[in-house]
């Protein structure tokens, strides 16, 4: 019993020798491409504002790092708005916090000649059996990724 628990540490003394010399090294050979795909984000806002909270923010610089390293294809960033309010005034809100989020997004290091914006206001934000939909206070940002 006492030489297969001696021959036991002996192999994984070995085996983590192997391993503090380099020789087992494998990290050039393996790449981390789990963020290397389609992904959607939700940046919320409160009522009526365009402003991006912090929390929004980290998520965002989050994402970008995720990203590195990949291929970016696009990124689409859809401005939407609640029912709240005239349709002119939620054109206008969804298209500021579209920009906002985009400008956040060049200010965390994304690639900016890669964004397609739009702003849909209040269009659908209320259902067809008349309900408003509350959560349509949001930028969608949709992210086209691939691995290099």
């Amino acid at each position: 019993m006492r030489f297969k628990v001696a021959t036991a540490a002996l192999a994984a003394m070995a085996v983590s020798g192997c391993g503090a010399n380099g020789l087992w090294d494998r990290s050039e050979l393996i790449a981390d491409t789990a963020g290397c795909a389609e992904q959607r984000l939700d940046i919320y806002f409160n009522e009526g504002q365009a402003t991006i909270a912090e929390p929004a923010r980290e998520l965002i610089t989050m994402t970008g790092e995720r990203l590195q390293g990949c291929r970016v294809d696009g990124v689409e960033v859809i401005g939407l708005a609640s029912a709240t309010g005239d349709s002119a005034s939620n054109q206008a809100l969804s298209e500021q916090r579209a920009r906002a989020v985009a400008q956040a997004l060049t200010d965390a290091g994304w690639p900016t000649p890669q964004f397609t914006l739009s702003a849909a206001g209040d269009t659908g934000a209320v259902t067809d059996s008349g309900l408003a939909e509350p959560l349509r206070r949001r930028t969608v940002i949709v992210v086209h990724a691939r691995p290099q």
